[in-house]
């Protein structure tokens, strides 16, 4: 028989062990899941009438930048980001296949396009060898000599950034040789990259109006698109001015022909 003094060390002892300790109530874990952002799908920027005709200056726009003279063949070149991004993704597979792509002329706003277009006119810059002020007197028929390969400022493609010129600047040159294989490639991938040739041939089938066919002249459609369509919505003959010939815009419907005259696909 226990002493009594070890009965009462034995009960204590009991209930210690009895008494259960606090229980410290665990924090959940919160696993952090990153939700997925829904992308808000807006037009690619604010299309107004002066970006619509190259009234702005590509350097100073926050949606342009300078192409890497390695794209090019002169430096001080300018597309949009966007566009330029699809190019160099483009440049990367062409040369894969062999090709090399070399952007001849990029973007060209009003005054840029104005310089080339008055030369033409006053006869400083001759087309086809000729001084066009001296050989073709109604201006008409001297504004439609030009349109024949140059843009009237405020109506040209290359006012937007999405618009570039490459390699040559002669069907010729892409009729045969590396030039050809330029062309084939061109048609058979551009579009994989968002480019399309808006200067396709005209005639039967094809364009009724608008400038000579162009094999060198490429477009980036996502942006290219809805430009086109604001100005068949906004763009008018009589806004356009401020250049030499510009009156007779609106005889010839420069519009309609020439800013929508391209190629369907294109549109």
């Amino acid at each position: 028989m226990l002493q009594p003094y070890l009965l009462i060390i034995a009960i204590l002892l009991i209930g210690c062990q009895a008494e259960e300790a606090p229980v410290q109530e665990e924090k959940p874990t919160v696993e952090k899941v990153s939700e997925p952002v829904e992308e808000e799908i807006k037009p690619p920027f604010e299309i107004t009438l002066d970006y619509v005709m190259g009234k702005f200056d590509p350097a100073k726009d926050t949606a342009f930048t300078k192409v890497d003279p390695k794209y090019c063949d002169r430096a001080g070149l300018y597309l949009r980001k966007d566009t330029y991004r699809a190019f160099r993704q483009m440049h990367t597979a062409a040369q894969k296949d062999g090709i090399n792509l070399v952007i001849r002329s990029a973007t060209r706003n009003f005054n840029y396009q104005k310089q080339i277009w008055e030369g033409k006119w006053t006869g400083a810059r001759k087309v086809g060898g000729q001084d066009l002020s001296k050989t073709i007197a109604d201006p008409k028929t001297r504004a439609l000599k030009i349109l024949e390969l140059s843009s009237m400022p405020s109506t040209s493609r290359h006012h937007w950034g999405t618009d570039i010129d490459l390699n040559a600047f002669t069907n010729e040159y892409f009729e045969s040789g590396k030039g050809l294989k330029i062309y084939n490639w061109l048609q058979a991938n551009a579009a994989e990259y968002g480019f399309c040739q808006p200067y396709s041939p005209k005639g039967e089938g094809g364009r009724p109006h608008g400038y000579n066919e162009e094999k060198w002249h490429w477009s980036y459609l996502p942006v290219a698109v809805p430009l086109t369509n604001f100005a068949r919505k906004h763009m008018r003959d009589s806004l356009i001015e401020g250049f030499a010939g510009a009156v007779v815009a609106p005889e010839i419907g420069v519009v309609e022909k020439y800013i929508l005259g391209i190629n369907p696909e294109c549109q």
